[in-house]
């Protein structure tokens, strides 16, 4: 279970922030991390078996004082969303106004419909 984990950690420096990264960057089942906030003083970490509270003492002792502000569970939802809906984009039927005349309101040519056909890669006549 992948998990998103905000840690508010006093900074200082430049060097203090390098030193924080590195330290988290170390801990076990990390995967990625980064710097958000205002002062640029939260850390977001995501990743699977992280131990959030072994992890908040340790920057406590090498870096200074730190905070948990939110462990929460990272959902793999949106990935299966955002491919259903490049499919539905593929079978989508766009209507085209072909009206010479440029007027959204003219009655005398009505729209057509297009249809998108994807490109075959492999033609089914083996003559061509």
């Amino acid at each position: 279970m992948k998990k998103k984990i905000v840690l508010k950690v006093q900074i200082s420096c430049d060097k203090c922030r390098k030193k924080a990264l590195e330290i988290t960057a170390s801990a076990e089942g990390v995967a990625s991390i980064a710097v958000q906030g205002a002062d640029k003083d939260q850390l977001v970490v995501t990743g699977e078996g992280i131990d959030a509270p072994s992890l908040t003492e340790t920057l406590r002792k090498k870096v200074g004082w730190t905070d948990i502000v939110t462990i929460e569970e990272v959902k793999e939802e949106k990935k299966k969303e955002e491919k259903k809906k490049e499919e539905e984009k593929k079978n989508e039927i766009k209507v085209v106004d072909l009206c010479p005349c440029k007027n959204p309101y003219c009655m005398q040519c009505p729209p057509t419909a297009v249809y998108t056909v994807d490109y075959d890669p492999q033609p089914i006549c083996s003559i061509m």
